[in-house]
């Protein structure tokens, strides 16, 4: 089961933007993850939970996507229809906290593609514009912003050209989205 979540899991960037996601649906997410390891058990991370348009228009501002794709973001009609901000309180703690925002991220991801959803981890945020958009207290540090959504694009695994070492994701003709992936044996360090 783990094996299919995890290859259904890729970041996605054109969703069904008339799918509703609940509020309650992302606190359900945000309550797993937060059952997940802490470093030194501190738990330092907040969220904000967002499926209210406005509120998403807002946070989509903020956010870059696709880099290695000339407009490969989402556009009107393909937008994510919800949104979990992953913020770190300093007043906890900022050490190891990078740690414990990758755990949550694959941990709400896995739960959203269990559920039949779809996201995108993006850490390419205008953290400053974002915080005083929302009214973030200062203590809390921007991490990551989860995008997530019913997902309408076709991503396919390939192998990273052995002759290039190109690792660049790419869109065809048909709009079909192709992720290179080192392949195990280029991983795999034997001693």
């Amino acid at each position: 089961m783990i094996d299919k979540l995890v290859l259904q899991n890729r970041s996605y960037r054109k969703f069904n933007q008339k799918h509703i996601i609940s509020k309650a649906q992302l606190i359900n997410f945000v309550d797993i993850a937060r059952c997940t390891p802490s470093a030194r058990n501190m738990q330092p991370l907040k969220y904000i939970v967002s499926a209210q348009e406005d509120t998403n228009n807002k946070i989509f501002e903020t956010l870059a996507w696709a880099g290695y794709l000339k407009n490969g973001g989402p556009k009107e009609g393909e937008k994510p229809t919800a949104y979990i901000i992953i913020l770190v309180d300093r007043a906890i703690t900022h050490a190891n906290a990078d740690i414990d925002c990758g755990i949550v991220a694959q941990t709400i991801m896995l739960k959203a593609v269990e559920q039949g959803l779809g996201g995108c981890i993006i850490a390419a945020i205008k953290r400053d514009e974002l915080k005083k958009t929302l009214s973030i207290p200062q203590h809390l540090d921007v991490a990551l912003v989860l995008a997530i959504g019913k997902p309408t694009e076709n991503v396919i695994l390939t192998n990273v050209n052995q002759n290039n070492g190109d690792i660049k994701y790419y869109r065809d003709q048909n709009q079909v989205h192709y992720v290179p992936k080192r392949t195990l044996n280029d991983v795999i360090i034997d001693i």
